[in-house]
């Protein structure tokens, strides 16, 4: 694929409850923040602009509109969105981009999930005609996939607890993360059952937030005189919504899209995955054929806040904006979407 620049990125800190604030006004401040950062003036200055939202989540039939008020409606602009998380927004303008009918693009994605019930509300995405009607929640789900891998004896529920207590850890130096601090393995393990085998600390926090990127051709990047990071490749592929139909311990769409980015094609300093649930780390890790070189969720990760429909984007953001200030040089992103990992992106990026 053709080189794609990332020039900038901005997150919104991750919020249990973002109160009186709506759609709107969580979004226009990482705008402006991003558009500022590549040195442009408004959305009219990119050559396309690509939302990722949730109708759902605001509870009414194309619901994204609103979040499209911060762009400006005067004068029109070229402009699409995504019934996913943003980062199927950036793969979208990246085959704009690459097929020649862009050479920058705005892309953004948000959510408020604290005023309703987001793993009931998540049922909406499994098969509409069987399952979504048994209103099986995100947790459910996630617990089904854990139980299972913990009887295969894949791994352990001491495992899953040193993948929590890294990611709180490692949101320490996260200014946006949500849940953060020094806790212990066996603190972790004395908590009690929130659905079995999955405690609290296992799942993710409802978090309201939004995040925004400007990309662009590398030559276009190189006449804004902006830093940036190279997107050198990204896939993403779908696995069956039906769960008896496939083994839900593994992830071979991962693994698929991983082989397609390249991520094999050099060694992987930092990745940055997102995995809502923290067995579901070390699935992706080992689809993604991670070694213990690599640093895994600098950021905290999911665990340590989850803008949805935007924390995929976030993923593939965080790792750029270490490229940009030169902390490494190579690193990869995940992104998911569905139930016990049923789609999934992968991004591959270097320095310029």
């Amino acid at each position: 694929m053709r080189d794609i620049a990332i020039v900038s990125f901005v997150q919104s800190d991750c919020v249990r409850d973002a109160g009186a604030q709506n759609e709107v006004e969580l979004i226009m401040p990482v705008l402006r923040k991003a558009l500022d950062a590549a040195g442009i003036q408004s959305a009219q200055d990119v050559d396309f602009t690509c939302s990722g939202s949730c109708d759902y989540l605001q509870g009414a039939a194309f619901a994204f509109v609103s979040g499209v008020d911060p762009l400006g409606a005067v004068p029109p602009i070229k402009e699409s969105h995504v019934e996913m998380d943003a980062a199927w927004a950036l793969y979208e303008a990246v085959l704009k981009i690459t097929m020649g009918q862009a050479e920058s693009a705005l892309v953004y994605g948000f959510g408020k999930s604290s005023p309703g019930e987001l793993p009931i509300v998540l049922s909406q995405q499994l098969d509409p005609y069987y399952m979504a009607p048994l209103w099986l929640d995100s947790i459910s789900t996630a617990a089904l996939q854990a139980r299972t891998m913990l009887d295969n004896g894949d791994i352990t529920e001491k495992d899953m607890a040193e993948v929590v207590a890294r990611s709180r850890k490692n949101a320490k130096s996260n200014p946006h993360a949500q849940l953060k601090g020094d806790v212990s393995v066996d603190e972790l393990l004395a908590e009690p059952t929130y659905l079995s085998p999955l405690r609290k600390h296992d799942c993710c926090p409802v978090s309201d937030g939004a995040c925004a990127m400007v990309v662009a051709t590398v030559e276009k990047a190189k006449e804004w005189g902006k830093p940036y990071a190279v997107l050198k490749g990204i896939d993403h592929r779908i696995e069956s919504h039906n769960f008896g139909a496939r083994d839900l311990t593994q992830s071979p769409s991962t693994q698929a899209a991983a082989k397609s980015a390249g991520v094999a094609n050099g060694p992987v300093e930092v990745a940055e995955i997102y995995a809502p649930f923290s067995h579901q780390e070390i699935i992706l890790k080992r689809a993604l054929g991670l070694g213990d070189d690599t640093v895994v969720n600098p950021s905290g990760g999911v665990l340590a806040g989850n803008l949805m429909m935007a924390s995929g984007l976030s993923r593939i953001g965080e790792v750029a904006m270490r490229i940009i200030r030169g902390d490494i040089k190579r690193g990869i992103a995940h992104a998911t979407s569905g139930h016990a990992l049923q789609q999934n992106l992968v991004a591959v990026l270097e320095e310029a």
